[in-house]
């Protein structure tokens, strides 16, 4: 008895080294406000950091590895990145590759990927009605909450 909760002990440390985590880094509110700013979100296309920090708590909860399977496409990362259009899931995915970068590199911690796509989706489409967590939550609403005390 003794042995197989030593073996089982064992075993979970092993999984819990071995496999990869579904978390990503999820960012602390303030410190993605710090981020938006420097990266230049504020009067970006009209929008402003509060609104940008509205869209990425409704479309990934701030969340690097957020990923969610839609049937036809599929959305990566922070800022939801759709596969149909900005992202490529591989060498015969159909997509349009917007952003020229692989979708499985919008879910890695570093955000620099995400944020050039992101603009370039919010450029495109002058504003953030590609998003629907913005659209449906954000858009029209008093946002001054996501950058209070940032």
């Amino acid at each position: 008895m003794r042995q197989s909760m030593l073996f089982l002990g064992f075993l979970l440390v092993f999984l819990s080294l071995a496999l990869p985590g579904t978390q990503g880094k999820v960012f602390p509110r303030c410190d993605m406000v710090k981020i938006l700013r420097q990266e230049d979100f504020e009067g970006f296309v009209g929008s402003t950091v509060a609104d940008w920090m509205c869209l990425v708590e409704y479309e990934s909860s701030y969340n690097t590895k957020a990923y969610n399977d839609n049937g036809s496409s599929r959305d990566y990362g922070i800022f939801q990145i759709n596969s149909k259009y900005w992202c490529s899931e591989g060498k015969n995915s159909g997509s349009k590759n917007a952003c020229n970068v692989n979708c499985t590199k919008l879910l890695d911690d570093n955000i620099e990927d995400d944020i050039e796509c992101a603009k370039k989706i919010a450029q495109v489409a002058r504003g953030l009605t590609p998003w629907y967590g913005w659209k449906n939550r954000c858009q029209g609403k008093d946002l001054s909450s996501y950058v209070k005390d940032c």
